[in-house]
């Protein structure tokens, strides 16, 4: 099984780009767990959700790779939840980063946010592009400094579907 991870800050296109990676290469899909939590709690997280949104992440992670597709395509993974959390609260719960590093990713596709406008959904919070992009910097310093398998996606929408089709498709038919 391979592992791929979209990740990056808000409205950069994960959830699209999944889908689009899905259509083309197969696989199984997992979604963003927070969503959910937030649609069926109707209010915003506090820090003391963030441990339960975090275990259902890795609970609808473990779902799909229990079902052992050749390859898992995760729209969001702890790293997002660390560093929202972090974000949002000033704190993280300690757990959560040896939990993330105790699992294998293959290859991650970092989503820049310039290049695409900001749309607003009810639950994002990042309109300005200076926030964002400190996000999209402490992802990037994060995957960097855990030796992580990560490439850059940025331009029009057009530009990066090209980008994560022709990347994906490389990676699934040269890696061993």
């Amino acid at each position: 099984m391979k592992v791929l991870v979209l990740t990056g800050p808000e409205s950069t296109g994960k959830s699209w780009l999944a889908s689009e990676l899905q259509r083309r290469f197969g696989g199984i899909v997992v979604g963003e767990y927070v969503r959910h939590f937030i649609d069926s709690q109707q209010r915003d997280t506090c820090y003391a959700d963030i441990s339960a949104i975090a275990r259902g992440q890795l609970a609808w992670e473990d779902a799909a790779r229990a079902q052992r597709p050749d390859l898992l395509i995760l729209d969001t993974h702890l790293l997002s939840n660390i560093l929202w959390s972090r974000t949002l609260f000033g704190d993280c719960p300690d757990w959560m980063e040896p939990a993330l590093l105790c699992r294998d990713y293959h290859l991650h596709l970092l989503l820049d946010p310039r290049g695409v406008e900001w749309v607003g959904d009810g639950q994002r919070c990042q309109p300005e592009l200076t926030q964002r992009l400190a996000f999209y910097q402490a992802c990037a310093t994060w995957l960097t400094a855990h030796g992580q398998n990560v490439t850059p996606i940025a331009g029009s929408w057009s530009e990066r579907q090209a980008a994560a089709l022709q990347r994906v498709g490389s990676w699934l038919r040269l890696d061993p």
